[in-house]
């Protein structure tokens, strides 16, 4: 990975890159003056890069502000249709939900947190649902724990010495040693169960996906309304079915 200071770092293509976010952040459009204070830029600099986002369509003047167009979606989107197994884990997970009428999801790891890259909804669970791109907290759901047991040993050391372990529930685990107990717990049974760590009102059942070398790159979830059922009960009745579309989604690979 090319660091700041290094020949190969491309430093107006990052900025360009810092700008976009900086966009991305905000609902209702920003001026020059609020992405220069956001992205620690310069004013002249933001201005010539909006300027140019602006001629490539990426963005368009929102008032006296900008904010992004619909063809920026294209630099997201991307990322999904580059996944080799994504669109075959669209449909396997519409089907799964269908047939046990719960909701449905897919993730990849990244840094500290998980990133949902299919979400497939029954009914609401969660008081802000999840979307595509979404992000939350690895070590209080099941998708980030089954990602982070399936983790070389160095991730998982540097992610307890660093990650916020915030909590969010009185269940969220935030003492470092239990989690570390928890993620072997699910290195060792296979799978991932977390009960109401992010939501009171939610759990939640994961595996990984593997690829052909047996290394995880993504993690498939069940999620279940908290209080109503028992780990016991989830992983008799829904473990099986998870299984056997995480082994369909692979067979894309």
């Amino acid at each position: 990975m090319a660091s700041p200071d290094s020949e190969s770092f491309v430093r107006t293509f990052a900025r360009g890159l810092q700008v976009i976010e900086s966009l991305g952040r905000s609902k209702l459009g920003m001026n020059i003056a609020g992405v220069a204070e956001d992205t620690g830029l310069s004013r002249s600099v933001v201005k010539r890069y909006l300027l140019t986002l602006t001629d490539l369509g990426y963005t368009n003047t929102a008032g006296r502000g900008y904010a992004l167009t619909p063809k920026a979606l294209n630099l997201g989107l991307s990322y999904f249709y580059s996944l080799p197994f994504w669109r075959q884990a669209q449909l396997e997970l519409e089907e799964l939900s269908q047939s046990i009428q719960q909701s449905c999801a897919m993730s990849i790891l990244d840094g500290n947190e998980i990133v949902y890259v299919v979400r497939i909804p029954t009914y609401k669970i969660l008081r802000s649902s999840p979307t595509l791109g979404s992000r939350l907290p690895a070590n209080a759901v099941s998708m980030g724990r089954a990602l982070l047991a399936e983790s070389e040993q160095e991730v998982i050391e540097s992610f307890l010495a660093t990650a916020p372990l915030k909590r969010l529930t009185n269940q969220t685990i935030t003492d470092r040693e239990k989690l570390r107990t928890e993620i072997e717990r699910t290195r060792e049974q296979g799978y991932a169960w977390v009960d109401a760590e992010l939501d009171e009102a939610i759990c939640g059942l994961a595996i990984t996906v593997k690829d052909l070398e047996g290394k995880a790159l993504a993690a498939i979830n069940i999620s279940l309304p908290a209080g109503q059922i028992t780990q016991e009960q989830a992983v008799e009745k829904y473990l099986g079915p998870l299984r056997r579309t995480g082994s369909t989604i692979r067979s894309a690979l």
